[in-house]
């Protein structure tokens, strides 16, 4: 405010001016006021620009993407459970599907547990075991896009808190095309990729949601348009589904035909109590390892 007095006080258009007078005084303060807003927006607006003083997690991350670093996804707790299938049919395999399978409680609250792939097993006398099940917290989620070359298009998971080590890629040529088509692999660098690498990444976008890149023919293999990818992935608790160690069965079984098993099943044992589960990757992480 004392500047901006000086600075009319030296300004001949100014001669003989009262600049403690009310109506200058309140230009006076308004004047000084706005100086001190934009100052302020420009020192918060350098400081994110540095991964040092950088404090939104969105520029923290855009950051470290700069430097090859990729932030730590919230983790799934993982459990080891057993559950015995007995039936009646004829069919040789048995195969629990990629989705719900079992709720489990821990302290009064419930938590659903997931498996990202199909797990099939042989019948042997009328008996299908499952033994040593990894089972993953969280919903398991699909999402599909088909590849449109004419637009800048992105390929984004819309939801937040996903474990991105249970992501899982397949393309087929077209939406019609039969079969799951080819698999895709998560990398997380380009060293030995090549232009005929099916490959994908991954990289942290707004939210904390993720957004998947494909090849562009050179590293890795390039999407031809009208492709159609499927995309599954699971949504966790993160921490807090540690600790739960008594599972439900709440699955969905086929046979061999793709007919529904329900015959008899088993209680489910549990082999090893929920761990591993944590949240994603803070700042001051990001900060101190990128």
């Amino acid at each position: 405010k004392t500047s901006i007095k000086d600075y009319l006080r030296s300004n001949s258009n100014f001669t003989d001016f009262d600049f403690e007078g009310s109506n200058f005084s309140v230009l006076i303060d308004t004047l000084a006021y706005n100086t001190y807003i934009n100052a302020f927006n420009s020192n918060l607006t350098i400081n994110e620009a540095f991964l040092d003083s950088a404090t939104i997690r969105e520029n923290v991350v855009s950051l470290a993407r700069n430097i090859g670093y990729v932030p730590r996804s919230r983790k799934c707790p993982q459990a080891v459970v057993s559950f015995n299938i007995q039936t009646t049919s004829n069919t040789p395999t048995i195969s629990l599907q990629p989705e719900l399978v079992c709720v489990g409680t821990v302290d009064n609250s419930s938590f659903i547990f997931s498996v990202p792939e199909e797990i099939t097993r042989t019948v042997t006398n009328n008996v299908a075991s499952f033994n040593d099940i990894t089972i993953y917290q969280g919903r398991f989620l699909t999402l599909s896009f088909t590849v449109d070359n004419s637009l800048d298009q992105r390929f984004i998971i819309p939801n937040p808190y996903v474990d991105t080590s249970t992501i899982r890629v397949y393309v087929r040529e077209g939406a019609n095309d039969v079969g799951l088509g080819k698999v895709y692999s998560l990398v997380d660098n380009i060293i030995m990729v090549n232009s005929e690498s099916e490959i994908f990444l991954v990289q942290e976008v707004k939210d904390e949601k993720y957004e998947l890149l494909f090849g562009d023919g050179v590293f890795g293999v390039k999407l031809d348009n009208l492709n159609y990818i499927e995309i599954s992935y699971v949504v966790t608790n993160g921490e807090s589904g540690n600790r739960v160690n008594y599972f439900n069965y709440s699955g969905r079984l086929l046979d061999n035909n793709g007919n529904v098993v329900t015959n008899d099943i088993s209680l489910v044992t549990t082999d090893t109590t929920s761990q591993y589960g944590a949240e994603i990757e803070s700042v001051n992480s990001i900060k101190s390892y990128a």
